[in-house]
């Protein structure tokens, strides 16, 4: 591609496709960088992410953060890790009160150019259906527990995890093996992949 990563940044921030369907406006919330090595995909920002323009700052946040074994600063390191949600936008709520999915417009059009622009990424977390299902496509399996069972057909450069909200703490309960079998692995190929990097090139650019 021809544009540079700031250009297409400045782009993702203009964009108003979807702006018909958000209640809350347009608010890309995302993290990248050309030195990223681990990318975190996850579902959609929520309400306080839209607010703040943080990524993954609230409770589902600090449930994935434990998960992974990664202190806020590294989390938070973008030289090291992207961020980039399967919807970049607050989708809002449906007549439940719970969050409406990503919107489906959002990731084929902006992924395949950011991701083009981050060459380093050696490996992908697909949090939730919704980034499994778009990074996984026809791999993914039947089901989300299905498919996070299948965790290590899609290795090393993918991981899948579900979503990491209350509702999981249930589902934890029910498959002892994510615990006992997948989070440590995981924890132990993160770890590798950015503890004995050391940072260069241009900070992280960040959503607004």
């Amino acid at each position: 591609m021809s544009d540079t990563l700031d250009r297409l940044i400045e782009r993702v921030h203009a964009c108003r496709l979807c702006a018909a369907h958000l209640p809350h406006g347009p608010r890309p919330v995302l993290r990248v960088s050309d030195t990223a090595r681990l990318l975190i995909v996850g579902q959609a920002p929520g309400t306080k992410v839209h607010e703040s323009g943080i990524p993954w700052n609230d409770r589902s946040g600090d449930r994935l953060r434990q998960w992974l074994d990664l202190a806020p600063e590294t989390f938070y390191d973008g030289s090291r890790i992207a961020i980039l949600p399967t919807g970049l936008c607050y989708p809002g709520t449906d007549a439940k009160g719970g969050d409406l999915p990503p919107r489906p417009e959002c990731a084929p059009l902006w992924h395949p150019p950011l991701r083009a622009l981050m060459p380093g990424i050696e490996l992908t977390v697909l949090v939730g259906s919704y980034a499994q299902a778009h990074g996984l496509g026809g791999r993914r399996q039947a089901s989300l527990t299905e498919t996070v069972k299948a965790w290590r057909d899609y290795l090393p450069d993918i991981l899948v995890l579900p979503h990491p909200s209350w509702r999981t703490q249930a589902w934890e309960k029910k498959n002892p093996w994510f615990a006992v079998e997948l989070l440590p692995e995981a924890r132990r190929r993160i770890a590798a992949l950015l503890m004995p990097w050391k940072p260069a090139g241009r900070p992280a650019i960040e959503g607004r």
